[in-house]
């Protein structure tokens, strides 16, 4: 059994395997989570869904834990889960946003210290969340430093 979890504000996700004790541990997380921290879970927000899982098992865990299905790929905080990381394409999101932001015109018209200012703020900003959850290709990390 494991269940892992990425917070942002007032959001959980959890991550399980697709076993039924996982999702009966994730059930007695949600049931714990309002006595120990005297908050109240808005439920009817919760949703469940699997990459690579069959609609049956979902429709099941949907049961168990009282909630609606979503569907994948989905984006949770910019960062689309649910597609093959492995693949260049998964990443042209966060290229075409380096690209935006790190246009060629900037870089004519700042100091050198502003276009490290800059760099370093969108290089930190953008492709991090990313690179927490996946491995970047080495494809991937020659076209960011091309950027």
């Amino acid at each position: 059994m494991w269940v892992g979890m990425l917070q942002y504000a007032d959001d959980t996700l959890f991550f399980c395997k697709v076993d039924t004790q996982s999702v009966m541990t994730l059930k007695t997380i949600r049931k714990c989570f309002e006595p120990a921290s005297s908050l109240k879970g808005n439920y009817s927000k919760s949703k469940v869904g699997g990459v690579g899982v069959s609609v049956n098992e979902i429709a099941f865990f949907e049961t168990i834990l009282s909630c609606r299905t979503i569907k994948a790929p989905l984006t949770y905080l910019g960062v689309t889960v649910g597609w093959n990381h492995k693949r260049q394409v998964f990443w042209e999101g966060v290229l075409d946003r380096l690209r935006s932001r790190l246009g060629s015109w900037k870089g004519k018209i700042l100091s050198l210290a502003g276009r490290l200012c800059l760099i370093k703020y969108v290089l930190t900003s953008l492709p991090l969340f990313y690179i927490y959850i996946f491995h970047m290709l080495v494809i991937v990390i020659k076209e960011v430093e091309r950027i």
